[in-house]
């Protein structure tokens, strides 16, 4: 398997495929920009401050999390702050709804069975 970097040391992140928020939460570097994220609006710069990855590398991520519906972005006089996206967050949080609505059934169904 080819291994494509960004750099020397740094592997490279496909924005071209198509991304679920479990696909994008799926990278722990994602993980780890969103759960900052979470926490208040960043920009970029803000967001590699402390990671082992360059800028040009979280700015990839970024955009795979602004395409999985995770995080949405604005203008703040040159630099883009980037923010929770309340809907795409609601979708991720209907799908665990559902997951665990579905095991709750299937464990009521094999407790009522024994």
């Amino acid at each position: 398997m080819t291994r494509h970097c960004v750099s020397a040391n740094e592997p490279f992140v496909s924005t071209h495929a198509s991304a679920t928020a479990w696909d994008a939460l799926g990278d722990p570097s994602r993980r780890v920009i969103f759960e900052r994220i979470l926490k208040r609006p960043r920009a970029v710069t803000e967001l590699a401050e402390g990671l082992p990855i360059s800028r040009p590398a979280v700015s990839q991520h970024l955009r795979v999390l602004k395409k999985a519906r995770l995080v949405a972005d604005r203008a703040e006089g040159t630099r883009r702050i980037y923010a929770v996206d309340i809907a795409g967050l609601a979708a991720l949080r209907a799908d665990l709804d559902r997951f665990w609505t579905q095991a709750l059934a299937g464990f009521k169904a094999a407790v009522e069975k024994s």
